[in-house]
């Protein structure tokens, strides 16, 4: 053997083990680390499509022929907007923010549909708050159903086991807006905020743990008087939903929409312990094109084959912003309600959901826009404004 080939034999030995880290497969991240943004691109992308791993979840299931979703005839025009001082396209908003699946719908008809980062149609993704907008939804179907007398009432009617502490007064409406006056930290990354405190009490998975931490909080102000984001809110919410159906959070939503809407894939969503209640708040885990089937039910104003699921108004009511305290809040009920920059999106809304997901309903375009991405940071500032995109689009295909 030659002294060249020796040394080159002897550097690919040298070289092996990196080489073999630099290819190892993505690991699970913890639920620290997830939430606190500290994790490789690869490892991400293995957590929020691998959700169902980091705690028990109950099934979501599917039910009847699959609703299909037929491909529009017309290609997809260009999409080309600006967004801080620079012109982007498509192209530019899928690599920079970290999109996995892409889904634009315009009337019903699939004018785009794209999966990047290893994900494809089969691929369950974490919704992280747009669960919050589903879990809003099923509050309208439990009125409709008069499991819920009016968004009016108070929470302790329905969770009894929260009289005496904080929420002893809220309303149902002031859950869903998020202005019940309770005093809370949002901040995914700061481990002693109420967030990370309340996750703790999931990764505990003991029975209760999370609405006794919910009733014990202190207060910033009246009900009614203050906006807050507060993801706890939701869990109280979704308390109030078990607790009036008198059955789990999941088999209610697979009762009222996903054995009902044409599903292609059941889903899952965390619980609080194996058995218990659900996480109303985050941890449903579904396919890309079944959020949009969701999201077209929205559009639809609730109706699914011509039946309603929700009151009458229910999405005029849950897609505006409201007063509170005096100020407009973009926020409706469970929904964000960005300010509008153009007429064609005006009325529009969107749930939204850390790391990047999205489901954007504008009614009046007939247009769905459902993003799953995989972003570095909970709350990250990412390059491209995503309600740039949603504008861009819906210009595009009117």
């Amino acid at each position: 053997m030659s002294s060249k080939l020796l040394i080159a034999l002897l550097a690919a030995i040298a070289m092996a083990p990196s080489l073999a880290r630099e290819s190892a497969a993505p690991t699970l991240p913890t639920l620290a680390q997830v939430y606190g943004g500290a994790m490789l691109p690869g490892d991400a992308v293995h957590a929020l499509s691998h959700t169902e791993q980091l705690l028990p979840v109950r099934i979501v299931h599917r039910g009847g022929p699959v609703r299909p979703l037929p491909k529009r005839a017309a290609a997809l025009p260009a999409i080309r907007f600006e967004d801080k001082c620079s012109t982007l396209d498509l192209y530019d908003y899928m690599a920079t923010n970290r999109v996995a699946g892409l889904l634009i719908l315009k009337n019903g008809e699939v004018a785009f549909e794209q999966y990047e980062l290893g994900a494809n149609p089969g691929t369950h993704w974490s919704s992280w708050s747009l669960a919050k907008s589903i879990t809003s939804t099923l509050t309208g179907a439990a009125i409709a159903d008069g499991l819920i007398n009016s968004v009016d009432d108070p929470v302790t009617r329905y969770v009894p086991v929260l009289r005496g502490g904080v929420y002893e007064g809220v309303t149902i409406r002031q859950i869903l807006t998020m202005s019940s006056g309770v005093k809370w930290n949002e901040t995914y990354t700061d481990p002693t905020s109420d967030r990370r405190q309340l996750l703790q009490r999931q990764i505990a998975q003991k029975p209760g743990e999370m609405l006794k931490f919910m009733s014990s909080l202190g207060r910033a102000g009246p009900p009614g008087s203050i906006w807050n984001y507060n993801t706890g809110e939701t869990v109280v919410l979704g308390a109030v939903i078990e607790g009036a159906t008198h059955r789990p959070l999941a088999e209610y939503l697979t009762q009222k929409i996903w054995s009902k809407a044409g599903m292609e894939h059941d889903a899952t969503w965390w619980v609080e312990s194996p058995n218990g209640m659900g996480v109303a708040g985050t941890g449903l885990a579904a396919t890309l094109r079944d959020y949009a089937r969701f999201a077209l039910i929205v559009a639809a104003d609730g109706r699914v084959d011509g039946v309603s699921l929700v009151p009458p108004g229910w999405f005029d009511e849950a897609s505006k912003a409201h007063e509170i305290g005096g100020k407009r809040v973009g926020y409706g009920f469970m929904w964000w309600v960005p300010e509008s920059k153009h007429p064609l999106t005006e009325g529009a809304f969107e749930g939204e959901g850390i790391f990047g997901q999205y489901l954007y309903v504008n009614r009046r375009e007939n247009l769905v826009i459902v993003v799953l991405s995989a972003r570095s940071k909970p709350s990250s500032s990412v390059q491209i404004d995503d309600d740039a995109f949603f504008q861009a689009v819906t210009l595009a295909l009117h």
